[in-house]
């Protein structure tokens, strides 16, 4: 059954009495679109569903993106050398609720997250103002702490930062828009 329909997580059977079976199914809960490596200007965005593991099981459309729990899409390499998104995982797995809990911070900062892009070990959020947040993936704590200590010397909601780099420890690097 699973591996006929990828939007199933676990199939579940019981006997019911001697006669009798009960078949439950839990489906995979969408957690974001994973929408390739890197965003491309100018080409329209093909984006897919995937769950809390990585695992990318469905091509997304309107329907199934009301369900998803982050706003925003994700850009990531997949595991290994495939290039085919359907039923891959993506690379990092393990660190993408720290990446998406910083992103979802940014909406108290004035400007939420629409963009999360992972490449090498470095993360880079895409603000709906145009600012860009960069910082090491897994590094997501210290990255926000400076962020916000440092945050009265800029606004990122404006649009007047153009980015924001949060990789060096104890430094804060502003590049304000020209």
């Amino acid at each position: 059954i699973i591996e006929q329909h990828p939007d199933i997580a676990a199939v579940s059977i019981f006997r019911n009495g001697l006669m009798g079976l009960s078949i439950r199914i839990d489906y995979r809960a969408p957690i974001a679109l994973w929408c390739g490596l890197a965003p491309t200007e100018g080409v329209e965005e093909y984006c897919y569903l995937f769950d809390a593991n990585g695992f990318v099981f469905a091509a997304a459309d309107v329907a199934s993106s009301t369900q998803i729990i982050n706003s925003f899409s994700l850009y990531a390499p997949l595991e290994g050398d495939t290039l085919e998104p359907f039923r891959a995982t993506l690379a990092h797995a393990e660190k993408l609720p720290a990446a998406f809990d910083f992103a979802r911070q940014f909406a108290a900062l004035g400007s939420p997250s629409v963009r999360v892009i992972l490449q090498g070990d470095e993360a880079s959020d895409v603000l709906a103002s145009g600012t860009r947040v960069t910082y090491v993936l897994g590094d997501e704590q210290d990255a926000f702490t400076a962020l916000t200590s440092s945050r009265t010397n800029f606004n990122l909601a404006d649009g007047s930062v153009e980015y924001v780099d949060l990789r060096f420890p104890g430094k804060v690097y502003v590049k304000p828009r020209e």
